[in-house]
């Protein structure tokens, strides 16, 4: 656009220079367009050079780039507390009293003085030393041999206890400085060698994996009455097994956690993790509502009902059962096999009477929608923070919508102290307002995305008993990611299944306010504590 020189507006009219004016509005608003388009281009380029640099620094294996920091949306909207308390209302209000009175005092020893001449006895001042004595003991086990008339040999049998020459105590050592200290292998040997004990690597590994059969049968209790609970947070992280890759899914709720490794984190696999592991399938009506809310066909559904069929104890049972209804040759999408044996699998879980109430809460990884849903808000919220402005407007449109979900997040808090129908009501309809259009692109595609998933992220307001995070299942698995920084992957199937039973063991000893080292104790016939089953302590307090 050729616009007039500053001196010849002078001899312009009223009407020339509304026109003129009108130019310059227009110029300013194409200008003002491009340069948005210019500037979320370069944001665009922005990350992608980020990503190569990122590439290229695992390559060259350099140190990573340090993570996003969190928000705060969490600790933000806690309730604060009164402010008139002065200096006492910042204190913690739990109490710091002495903990002496939970110890046991073994031996008294009386320290004698030496005072001058003239002094006067004025009783004593004592204090509470507490110290620990590890010493290596070799004990010799004389079995007693006899030969019977028939000529056979009769040996005494040994404590069962004892594992490979190595008595209980040490074996509990072993598994707690592992498992619970996250000590590797190596340093467990050195450190039992300098005190006297002569051991191996490889018979430190043989004593991981000992007796794996009481905590693994612990284990699957634990989770079996986790699953009869209100609610559950689950995720997931990538492991290495046998120089491959897997992935291990957490399970757990305020007062158990599991884990569960295996090569993939489909939908079928974390299934197959909440029905024990094992091949089962069950036909019923818990099994035909799921295959009917993912779009199964009605004529494919309909061929289960008829069937007499309904239970099938094994993989191979039920594949010759699917290829007998003519499933195994429709190729569709979606595939009728894998929604019929996710069915199957979920009406499994229910025939066993787990999960029938429950409310999988997770962050949105397409794995885990099966059955009620709930959506973490703080993943919700970090897809906004993660935004990168452009410019001054986009960079004021995320913190407004930062804002406004923070508010929201605070409210869902204040309701879940003291649900009611009304502030139900009244949050759904504020949810409604806060999802609107900004005008950024790549925001509004976020909050329709946010907005799509209202049901999962107000879930709380039918169920206020559930979180609105996962910061449980996170806190769970950085226990797991810090033995798979330690120790690396695992080799073997006892290894791995190890791993993932004494880590949720130790976990849901901490949230029941256990000692894990007695826990072990008392599973190894050491004499001690008695630790009733863990799943007795969840199942009263999740009913």
């Amino acid at each position: 656009m050729a616009l007039p020189s500053p001196d010849s507006l002078a001899g312009l009219t009223h009407a020339d220079l509304i026109g003129v004016v009108r130019d310059l509005i227009g110029e300013v608003m194409r200008m003002r367009a491009e340069n948005e388009k210019l500037g979320g281009s370069l944001a665009k380029l922005r990350v992608e050079h980020q990503a190569v640099k990122d590439e290229l620094a695992r390559l060259k294996h350099l140190p990573p780039r340090p993570p996003i920091k969190p928000s705060g949306m969490d600790k933000s909207t806690d309730a604060k507390a009164p402010e008139n308390g002065g200096e006492k209302a910042k204190r913690s209000l739990r109490r710091r009293g002495s903990q002496l009175d939970r110890l046991k005092i073994g031996a008294t020893v009386v320290v004698k003085a030496d005072p001058p001449a003239g002094s006067r006895n004025k009783g004593f001042e004592d204090i509470v030393v507490q110290d620990l004595s590890l010493n290596s003991q070799v004990t010799r086990y004389r079995r007693e041999r006899w030969e019977t008339p028939d000529g056979k040999t009769i040996i005494a049998d040994l404590d069962p206890a004892i594992v490979g020459g190595y008595g209980p105590n040490l074996h509990r050592l072993v598994l707690s400085l592992h498992f619970s200290g996250q000590v590797t292998c190596e340093r467990i040997m050195a450190l039992l060698n300098g005190m006297g004990v002569v051991i191996s690597k490889r018979q430190v590994v043989r004593l991981l994996t000992a007796k794996l059969e009481i905590f693994r049968a612990e284990d699957e209790a634990v989770l079996k009455a986790g699953l009869g609970g209100a609610y559950v947070t689950v995720d997931d992280t990538g492991a290495r097994h046998a120089g491959k890759n897997g992935y291990t899914t957490q399970i757990g709720s305020y007062n158990f956690t599991t884990f569960r490794t295996g090569p993939s984190k489909s939908r079928l696999a974390f299934l197959s993790r909440l029905c024990g592991g094992v091949s089962f399938y069950v036909i019923n009506d818990a099994a035909l509502d799921y295959m009917k809310e993912r779009g199964l066909p009605q004529i494919v559904i309909g061929k289960f009902k008829q069937h007499k069929a309904r239970i099938f104890l094994s993989a191979g049972d039920w594949e010759h059962h699917l290829q007998a209804l003519g499933l195994s040759a429709i190729k569709v999408t979606p595939d009728p096999v894998l929604i019929a044996s996710e069915g199957a699998l979920w009406g499994a879980i229910h025939h066993q009477g787990l999960a029938r109430d429950i409310v999988i809460v997770s962050d949105d990884a397409g794995q885990f929608r099966v059955g009620a849903h709930a959506l973490c808000w703080i993943h919700a919220e970090r897809l906004v923070h993660k935004l990168i402005a452009a410019n001054d407007r986009q960079r004021n449109a995320i913190e407004v919508a930062k804002r406004m979900i923070w508010w929201f997040y605070r409210a869902l808090k204040e309701y879940k102290l003291a649900p009611s129908a009304e502030q139900a009501q009244l949050l759904r309809a504020r949810f409604d307002r806060i999802f609107k259009r900004t005008g950024y692109a790549t925001l509004d595609r976020l909050l329709r995305r946010l907005f799509r998933n209202k049901g999962g992220l107000l879930r709380v307001l039918e169920r206020p008993e559930i979180p609105i995070n996962t910061n449980a299942s996170e806190n769970d698995i950085r226990a797991f990611v810090t033995k798979r920084k330690i120790s690396g992957g695992t080799v073997s199937d006892h290894g791995r299944d190890a791993r993932d039973v004494m880590l949720g063991l130790a976990k849901t000893c901490m949230k029941l306010k256990l000692s894990f080292y007695e826990f072990i104790g008392a599973r190894l016939g050491i004499p001690g504590p008695k630790i009733p089953p863990l799943a007795s302590l969840i199942r009263p307090a999740s009913a």
